[in-house]
């Protein structure tokens, strides 16, 4: 089995600094597990990594695709599966850092996703229903055929909640299925804060992008052509800002709308990642950065990678 280290928790918990400073200790290099990050010129937004912490470490799933292109969870498991394979092959350990909870637990579970085709008939017919009786309603509908998927989709998460429909109503077959047990050898690291701190972080990260010039990154995205239909401007922060160029808000709503979102995607990141039960969990709320880096390092010494 290839080997791979792990390191979850929900957004603005402190990913990217352990990730970086743990990278550096191995020699490793990183892997992206968060699904906005693949957008080229999605930067602030996202919480992309600057430049200055890429140079500091390889980075792999980052800027990788076009705003108008579509990107899932089967490419993620095609693309990091490949990365992992390559650098287990070149004697280094592969870090998979991310937030995105479907992504690194059907990469590490293996989920064999189905093969039934798309239907624009009926797809259209679905957008038709959420568009005129809204996203409520069609999930509604997903969850009198297939609860556990329903369960496993917000009823914001639009698109894979068409999809499930489509693979239930032509192919009447699960969205996915998952194999017994991890399919790499994998150290999985949680990191947890106090759920009033986290949400202050939030909030704070959110204020940090404004002062960053979030409000001019979309700007221009929107002058150069992106449109609020396409898959990169759904992610959370993206599509407020552009609800607010298009008149529909203030721009301090819009900003408390990201903040209220954030909070609300960070807590169904918790509950995906109590469905995988072979997480390291690590509270941080009172550790410096290098006391995690070593408390991390220790344990690490008893899995399966050199240090």
């Amino acid at each position: 089995m290839n080997r791979v280290i792990v390191i979850l928790g929900p957004t603005a918990v402190g990913k990217t600094a352990l990730s970086l400073t743990l990278a550096e200790r191995l020699g490793a290099e990183i892997i992206s597990g968060d699904s906005m990050l693949v957008y080229r010129g999605f930067d602030i937004g996202s919480a992309k990594p600057s430049k200055e912490e890429q140079s500091r470490v390889p980075h792999h799933l980052i800027d990788i695709c076009d705003p108008w292109e579509d990107y899932n969870v089967t490419d993620f498991q095609r693309e990091a599966g490949t990365w992992i394979k390559r650098l287990n092959a070149a004697g280094k350990i592969p870090i998979l850092a991310g937030g995105t909870g479907l992504y690194v637990k059907a990469l590490l579970e293996g989920y064999e996703f189905n093969e039934t085709e798309g239907h624009d008939d009926y797809r259209r017919e679905l957008e038709r229903l959420g568009e005129e009786k809204g996203h409520a309603y069609v999930h509604a509908m997903l969850r009198d055929v297939n609860p556990e998927a329903a369960e496993r989709l917000h009823e914001n998460d639009f698109r894979r909640i068409i999809r499930a429909l489509e693979v239930h109503h032509f192919g009447g077959e699960r969205i996915s299925q998952s194999k017994r047990g991890l399919i790499y050898d994998a150290f999985v690291i949680g990191l947890t804060r106090d759920r009033a701190k986290l949400y202050e972080r939030i909030n704070q990260r959110v204020d940090l992008m404004m002062a960053l010039g979030f409000e001019d990154e979309v700007r221009r995205l929107l002058d150069s052509g992106i449109t609020r239909d396409m898959p990169a401007m759904k992610g959370i922060g993206y599509r407020e800002m552009g609800a607010y160029f298009a008149g529909e808000m203030t721009c301090e709503e819009a900003v408390e709308l990201i903040k209220k979102n954030t909070r609300h995607f960070a807590k169904r990141q918790l509950t995906w990642y109590r469905k995988m039960p072979y997480i390291h969990w690590y509270s941080i709320d009172d550790r410096t950065d290098n006391e995690l880096l070593q408390h991390v390092l220790q344990d690490l010494a008893g899995f399966s990678i050199t240090i």
